[in-house]
Parts: C-alpha cells; sequence; structure tokens
C-alpha cells in the first residue's frame, strides 16, 4: 500500500485542439458585425469593377437583355477592338510620360522640402510646415482659372509640362506630411558621425538619408503615380490635341464617338484602369510599409 502511494499521479492527457476550439467563446456581437461591413465594403468596392471588366466580354444586345448576367457566350472582340486601336497605345504612351514624370517630380521636390523641415531647427520651420499642411485645403480644382491664365503665359498649353508641373505642385502638400515624419525619425546619432568622418550635409542626405528613405519614396510614388494616372481635371485644361490625350480623356472621347456601342465603352474603360489598379496592388505592401514607419515617426 505505501509503494502504491508513492507513485506519481499520471500526467494529464493534453486537450485535443478540437476540445479546445470547442470552449471557445462564441463570436460576439460586434466582431459579426466587424464582419458583415467588412464585406459589405469589399463587395461594394469590387463589384462594380468586376462587372465592368466583364461585361466587356458581352454584346450590346446580352447588356440590354440581361444587365447582370454572365457573358454566354464570351465575346473577346471588344477587348481586341480596343488593343488594336492606335489611339489607345498613344493614349498609354501620354499617360505613362505623364505620370513617371510627375512622380519623379514629386520625389525628387518632395523630399527637398522634407528635409529641411525635418532635420534642421530654424525660426518659422513649424510655421512653413503648416503652409504645407493647409496646403491639403485647396484642391487643384480650386486654382484652376488662375492655374489656366498662368500656363498660357508661359506657353505650356498643350503640352505634357502643363499638366506635370502643377501636379507636382498640388501634391507637395501630402508628400512633405508623409515624408517629413519618416526623415524626423532618423537617429541624430548617425548624422553626427556622418559629419565627425568629414560628410557633409549635403552628402549625408544624398548617401545615407536617401537610401534610408526609399519605403517612404516608394510609398510617395506608388500614390503620385496612381493619381496622376487617374487624373482627369488637368488634362482636360490643358491638353488640346487628341494625340496628346491621356487614357481618362481617352475613355471620355470613346464614350462620346460610340455612345450606342455599351458593351465596347466598357472594355476600354476596364482596360484603361486596369494597369493602375494592377499596379497599386503589387505595391500595396510597400505604401503600408512605409505609411507605418511615417506614422511610427
Amino acid at each position: 500500500m505505501t509503494a502504491l502511494a508513492d507513485r506519481p499521479a499520471p500526467a494529464t492527457p493534453p486537450t485535443p485542439p478540437a476540445a479546445a476550439s470547442s470552449r471557445r467563446a462564441p463570436l460576439r456581437a460586434s466582431t459579426i458585425l466587424q464582419y458583415v461591413i467588412v464585406l459589405a465594403v469589399i463587395a461594394v468596392t469590387i463589384v462594380p469593377v468586376l462587372y465592368v471588366i466583364t461585361s466587356g466580354f458581352r454584346t450590346n444586345g446580352q447588356i440590354a437583355s440581361a444587365p447582370t448576367a454572365l457573358p454566354d457566350p464570351w465575346v473577346l472582340s471588344n477587348y481586341g477592338r480596343v488593343l488594336s486601336s492606335g489611339d489607345f497605345w498613344q493614349q498609354v504612351l501620354n499617360s505613362t510620360l505623364i505620370a513617371v514624370g510627375t512622380t519623379a517630380g514629386v520625389i525628387i521636390t518632395g523630399t527637398m522640402a522634407a528635409y529641411p523641415l525635418a532635420r534642421y531647427r530654424f525660426r518659422g520651420r513649424e510655421a512653413l510646415y503648416l503652409v504645407f499642411v493647409l496646403g491639403l485645403l485647396f484642391p487643384i480644382g480650386v486654382a484652376i482659372l488662375p492655374l489656366y491664365l498662368q500656363l498660357r503665359d508661359l506657353h505650356l498649353l498643350g503640352t505634357h509640362w502643363g499638366v506635370i508641373i502643377p501636379q507636382v505642385a498640388f501634391a507637395l502638400p501630402i508628400t512633405v506630411i508623409i515624408l517629413r515624419p519618416f526623415l524626423k525619425a532618423i537617429p541624430r546619432e548617425l548624422e553626427e558621425a556622418a559629419f565627425v568622418d568629414g560628410t557633409t550635409r549635403v552628402g549625408f542626405f544624398f548617401r545615407i538619408l536617401l537610401p534610408l528613405a526609399v519605403p517612404a519614396m516608394v510609398t510617395v510614388g506608388v500614390l503620385q503615380f496612381v493619381a496622376s494616372w487617374n487624373a482627369y481635371l488637368m488634362p482636360l485644361l490643358v491638353l488640346t490635341s487628341p494625340d496628346s490625350y491621356t487614357l481618362p480623356l481617352g475613355v471620355a472621347r470613346f464614350s462620346s464617338q460610340y455612345s450606342s456601342d455599351t458593351a465596347a465603352i466598357l472594355a476600354f474603360t476596364s482596360v484603361a484602369m486596369l494597369p493602375a489598379l494592377a499596379f497599386f496592388t503589387l505595391m500595396e505592401k510597400r505604401i503600408v510599409g512605409g505609411l507605418s514607419g511615417a506614422v511610427k515617426g
């Protein structure tokens, strides 16, 4: 009896995962409501895009008889007609040139503007930063008339530069707001060590600070590229020749020319929006990483 009493008690077997999960608390009403709201937002965002893309594979008769049905049969001629058009590829080239030029200008000027506001201490620094913050309150449409007159006096109407320069200027506020905290978070010890090694402020900016700020610059670049690609007001104001039209203007022109061909219009619209949508989707993680770094700063 003593030997049996001295024996250790057998170890309790671990609870199976299925049994553990069965004892979990049920989802709360607030959690279920959050899921419902998220799914509703996703549906509202994705369903129109999918409708436009799939409707491009239909005929006008199919759209008129069953507007919400899937293509039956699938028609490729609408997309083939768009992709074989010389005007479409010219508009793609124009949109790319303007978007790349705007993005490069925003990154260069925005980084140079945010650098002294983040790293230098001088009288009026916060007031100057407030000027950029207040720039968010003035969209490009507010200044459209004086902007048009100024571009006319500079002989920039009808040119791509007439679109790029104003877009860069009006993108500076959000660019500085994103870049400043990111640049400000770079340790001072790193800057002091660079100065001890004989690096100048300009050398520190180009050799050390810019490589460290690549995530934030990528974020700014992607946001501005997509915004420039989808811009409609400035190209409409400045570009006067159909040969210089961007894709948003091309969609409007195509819609007016072929107003009765709904399927072709939807195909043109979907092809025009896909590059920016794909680019934004591929760079989504970099955007989040750059913004999170700016928030931490």
